[in-house]
């Protein structure tokens, strides 16, 4: 179109001369303007608003986040690099210095708009996934920063080979060289991108679940699992980052095994007074059999003491013949009771209560029990509850908590008015006539 134009203008008015051809170039210049600038009104002034607000008006998350991301409009700018690119070729003539300007003009032009194009792309789609299930089991964010970095990686060499007017093989086969170099620069994207994926293909780490991490001052929800780092949101509410690589090379805890079991585990003790340990007399026996949760088990267990004790004919008078019933046996029969009875205590998992090895503290008697749920207040609650009802139930067995002497009590055994007994007032006594 280019020579028709010039071949035009010399026919319409010859004194033109060497003026012709740079004006036809002109003419031309402003056509391909002309059009462009009518494709972009059309498109960012009418059909993307249209399209943007047909989203909005949608009840459905995903069409909204397809719309509000700005693909579309990133989408229209290359089409409308291509079209210029089309345009130039057309009506430009071969030979036309400005036909290879244009070109690569174009040409940039649609590597960069398409590479932001990927990019909206690739975050529409973090957007959408973000709540499904793949999102816990992938590292779709890692995983998506990876592949802008090699998008970007590739978009910079098309530029270049553009620019130099080279191939883009050449550039590549010069890479060998840098290679050493590029593995320096893009290291921690390199070990992140491959800690992600062993970290998702092993299923040891994903968004949403609780991580324990002391070395890096890590415990809480994971929130963001990335190319080059994870964080975490700690209890007080704090962000720890962690780099990705240090979850392969190093050791930490993941809690989505207590989380998806339904259980969370009571593992706690406390220190009875060993001198309050005895066994249990005739009348203390009658007083616990009244309980409900004891009455069964007293039951059995006298009759088998007396069975035994009867056919080795033991001489009850001495406390070294024949078995009895001790006060901290008898607990511990009553709190498996009581936590077979309780009701929110998950009865398919472990459930014990045992004495540990005593020492200068006393005798501990732990508790090991798995609650119904995992929610962290419900499951306090649970346990302080337990404990409650523990400390309180311990004198009825005669059995007392190890408590160290403190400050407190040593005034008090210098000074006995100090003593809380003394606080208490004696009853009066009415006098005889």
């Amino acid at each position: 179109m280019q020579e028709r134009l010039t071949g035009w203008l010399l026919g319409y008015y010859p004194p033109l001369g060497s003026f012709a051809q740079p004006l036809a170039v002109l003419s031309v210049l402003l056509l391909i303007f002309a059009i462009s600038l009518a494709i972009h009104v059309v498109l960012h002034r009418g059909f993307l608003p249209w399209l943007e607000s047909l989203g909005g008006a949608h009840v459905r998350n995903w069409q909204k986040i397809v719309t509000g991301r700005g693909l579309f409009g990133r989408l229209a700018l290359v089409v409308q690099g291509i079209i210029v690119h089309i345009q130039a070729g057309l009506w430009l003539s071969d030979r036309s210095f400005v036909l290879e300007l244009l070109h690569i003009f174009s040409e940039l032009w649609i590597i960069f708009f398409a590479l932001t194009s990927l990019f909206s792309l690739l975050d529409t789609t973090l957007e959408m996934l973000r709540y499904s299930l793949i999102a816990r089991i992938l590292p779709l964010r890692g995983i998506c920063q990876g592949m802008k970095l090699a998008a970007s990686i590739l978009a910079g060499l098309l530029i270049i080979s553009i620019l130099i007017g080279q191939s883009p093989v050449i550039l590549l086969s010069g890479l060998g060289a840098m290679t050493a170099v590029l593995m320096l620069v893009f290291k921690d994207p390199i070990l992140g991108l491959v800690a992600g994926i062993q970290l998702s293909a092993n299923r040891m780490l994903s968004v949403g679940d609780w991580l324990e991490m002391p070395k890096y001052g890590a415990d809480g929800d994971v929130i963001d699992i990335g190319l080059t780092t994870v964080k975490v949101r700690n209890w007080d509410n704090t962000i720890t980052t962690i780099p990705t690589y240090a979850l392969i090379s190093d050791s930490f805890k993941n809690w989505r095994g207590m989380s998806e079991s339904g259980g969370r585990r009571i593992k706690r003790s406390l220190n009875l007074d060993a001198t309050s340990v005895a066994f249990l007399s005739e009348q203390e026996l009658k007083r616990l059999h009244r309980g409900r949760l004891l009455a069964p088990y007293l039951d059995e267990k006298i009759k088998e003491i007396k069975q035994y004790n009867s056919t080795r004919n033991a001489d009850l008078s001495s406390l070294v013949n024949g078995r009895r019933l001790t006060n901290l046996g008898t607990l511990r029969a009553y709190l498996v009771a009581y936590l077979r009875d309780h009701p929110n205590i998950n009865q398919d998992m472990t459930l014990m209560v045992r004495h540990l090895q005593p020492g200068p503290d006393g005798v501990p008697l732990e508790i090991y029990a798995f609650t119904n749920t995992v929610k962290w207040l419900e499951y306090e609650a649970i346990q302080s509850d337990i404990f409650d009802h523990i400390l309180a139930i311990l004198p009825e067995f005669g059995l007392r908590v190890h408590q160290t002497p403190n400050g407190y009590d040593m005034r008090a055994l210098a000074n006995p008015a100090l003593s809380p007994q003394a606080a208490i007032p004696e009853p009066e006594v009415a006098s005889r006539s």
